[in-house]
């Protein structure tokens, strides 16, 4: 039964039921809801226009319906520059607890900050429960007593580096911290070179602007031609001059990392100190990394890891691997923050540099130690670790089944029912913030993992298969595959896999990722359907495979998606000698950058988690892995039989020369 279908008869028999009149009149009650579906939708568009005249207009028409909350905000947030604040209060004590709520306190809050009115921002910040926004965090930092807040500066500094936009919050604490001096000039410098790395020259200006007017004036000329500023710089005399040439050394790397390193060597480099060095030479490495040129670790040797930052280590670990330099991989892991090093990925590929360089019994327990540490079948990392210490992927004991007080509990949740309802209507973005807020429930707890496994299973019995598999993926102590790995369209999936001779689990493994299984899922670029195919790609896979009725709207046709994804996705697999982690790179970046990334003629083949690993992607990187795990994990149901993602992966690297071309030439 599909979802529409499900809350439709759902609300039908409530009116049955709960007011005990005749289908006809329930019939009519679903008609009126309907209607006022159609308003709902109607001020949603007047919103997203910002008509704040349209919206007050229509939303008397839409008391009393389950998506008030959504439109009196929607209402109220179209003209918030010039409500009153009793207006807002209101609305907060109207809908207290909401989702719609907490979003209102957050958007409030931003306009008090703007306007600097700092006594109703504490007042409105104190009860305010998702605090994800990083501006406001920003404005409630530069609030704090300085005198009686030791780690104000380094909690600013992890929300201000992590920043990518320009936001006037940040900007506001970055320059009350710098005067306080709370923030130093390495602090601000730091910033700016990040920003510049990063292609954020506008943050970069408004970093340096914190220091003096002077000091960001070179900015738009570095950024625009970096070649050109050096060539009119004679020598770097002051903290300003120095600076302004490491941003340039750093814009130049971008495009051209050897010149920038020529130009640091031949040059700049004895009027930079060694840390000013460092970081030019650890931008780069890593430019140089992620264009896969062997000078990379040369390169990054001539840096002080120390002074490198996390990204520009993480693509020295990269480089290290390529080149099989255990010790490179090792030294470069040891140098990261504590936080990132921790992280998977980190975790497995320090583990196994330990293992490479052991000379002791001792040297191994460590590094198995390690592997024991992530194993398990949730990830990438983790399923690779769980294999380092002997053992397969497997299905895991499903926990207990859900009580029915449990899954009342799920089902009696105003936000998750408000989220599914709105999801239905086609208000998909605005009913998965909803969701996500609801099962989350912004508590230092959070829902615990009972309460999530209950809110996946209204997703799931709902066919929002989003939902359902990101909130299950979200479990501590608990795993239920069923739920994170569900296998709709099983029987169309199945036959066609047989059909052309695909390994089903990839197929599903590559859904998952994709689409989380949304019929009608578009992507920003134009991808459509389950297995998000691009319209020229699915014109050409159809003339391929001799599917002549193929029209253009037929994409989002479950059977039609498949047939061409699954068609789409073998040819790719058999243009790269069956390759799963290049055919996936190749489904989501294109068949020319995976050709290119296999290597050189000649080089030797690698370990593909290596490869993966070195994708310069970071979401085909992110990508690919998700795919492989997922496959593995979707193998382990469908066969019942222990999984191993190292066989997947297999090895990669360039095709043998004396075999012939593949004969199909991809899109």
């Amino acid at each position: 039964m599909q979802f529409h279908t499900i809350l439709t008869s759902i609300a039908v028999s409530a009116c049955l039921v709960l007011t005990a009149v005749s289908p006809v009149q329930a019939q009519a009650t679903a008609a009126t809801a309907s209607q006022s579906d159609a308003v709902i939708l109607e001020m949603n568009q007047a919103f997203k226009k910002g008509d704040s005249k349209r919206l007050s207009a229509l939303l008397p028409q839409v008391r009393g319906h389950t998506l008030e909350p959504w439109a009196t905000y929607w209402e109220l947030r179209a003209r918030l520059e010039t409500a009153a604040p009793a207006e807002v209060q209101d609305f907060f004590t109207r809908f207290a607890g909401s989702y719609q709520e907490d979003r209102l306190r957050n958007d409030w809050l931003l306009l008090l900050g703007q306007r600097r009115y700092w006594s109703d921002f504490a007042d409105a910040l104190a009860p305010f429960r998702m605090n994800d926004d990083r501006e406001v965090r920003c404005y409630s930092l530069a609030l704090e007593p300085l005198a009686t807040s030791p780690e104000l500066s380094a909690d600013f500094k992890r929300v201000w580096y992590a920043q990518r936009d320009v936001d006037d919050g940040c900007n506001y604490a970055a320059n009350h911290l710098f005067a306080a001096r709370r923030l130093s000039e390495a602090d601000v410098w730091r910033k700016a070179r990040q920003a510049m790395e990063n292609n954020r020259p506008k943050l970069a200006k408004l970093a340096a602007e914190i220091i003096s007017t002077a000091a960001a004036a070179p900015i738009d000329e570095i950024n625009n031609n970096p070649a050109r500023y050096l060539s009119k710089r004679v020598i770097a005399a002051n903290r300003v001059a120095k600076e302004s040439v490491v941003l340039a050394l750093i814009r130049m790397a971008a495009n051209d990392p050897d010149s920038a390193a020529s130009a640091l060597e031949n040059h700049w480099s004895v009027h930079l100190s060694a840390e000013q060095r460092s970081w030019v030479w650890g931008v780069i490495g890593k430019q140089t990394a992620q264009r896969l040129s062997g000078d990379a670790l040369a390169y990054f040797s001539k840096a002080i890891e120390s002074e490198l930052s996390d990204g520009q280590l993480g693509w020295k670990v990269r480089a290290a691997l390529r080149q099989a330099q255990w010790k490179d991989v090792l030294s470069a892991i040891q140098a990261m923050s504590p936080e990132v090093r921790q992280e998977s990925v980190w975790v497995y590929w320090r583990a196994r540099a330990l293992n490479k360089l052991a000379k002791s019994d001792t040297d191994r327990a460590a590094a198995k130690a390690s592997f024991e540490g992530i194993a398990s079948v949730r990830g990438f990392y983790e399923q690779l670790a769980l294999e380092e210490v002997g053992q397969r992927i497997t299905v895991p004991a499903r926990p207990a089944a859900l009580s029915v007080e449990e899954q009342d509990g799920a089902r009696r949740n105003a936000g998750l029912q408000r989220s599914l309802y709105a999801i239905r209507i086609g208000l998909r973005s605005d009913g998965v913030r909803e969701w996500n807020y609801s099962t989350n429930l912004h508590t230092p707890g959070g829902m615990n993992d009972r309460e999530l496994l209950a809110a996946a299973d209204l997703a799931c019995q709902s066919e929002v298969w989003d939902r359902c598999i990101n909130t299950s993926d979200r479990t501590k102590n608990v795993i239920d595959f069923e739920q994170r790995f569900p296998m709709p369209h099983k029987s169309a999936v199945l036959q066609r896999a047989a059909r052309i001779g695909l390994d089903p689990a990839y197929v599903y493994g590559l859904i998952r990722q994709e689409s989380r299984f949304i019929m009608d899922a578009h992507s920003g670029v134009g991808a459509a359907g389950l297995m998000q195919i691009m319209p020229p790609t699915a014109r050409w896979t159809a003339k391929k495979i001799g599917l002549t009725s193929f029209k253009p709207n037929q994409i989002n046709e479950r059977d039609t998606n498949i047939v061409i994804g699954t068609a789409y996705l073998k040819l790719v697999l058999d243009n790269f000698d069956g390759s799963m982690p290049m055919a996936a790179a190749a489904y989501n970046a294109g068949p020319s950058r995976p050709r290119s990334w296999r290597g050189q003629s000649g080089a030797p083949l690698m370990d593909a988690a290596i490869w993966a690993e070195n994708v310069p992607f970071a979401e085909t990187r992110d990508y690919v892995k998700k795919v492989l795990s997922n496959t593995t994990n979707y193998a382990a149901l469908i066969s019942g039989q222990p999984q191993s993602l190292k066989q997947r992966l297999g090895l990669v690297g360039p095709r043998d020369a004396s075999a012939p071309e593949p004969s199909q030439d991809l899109p």
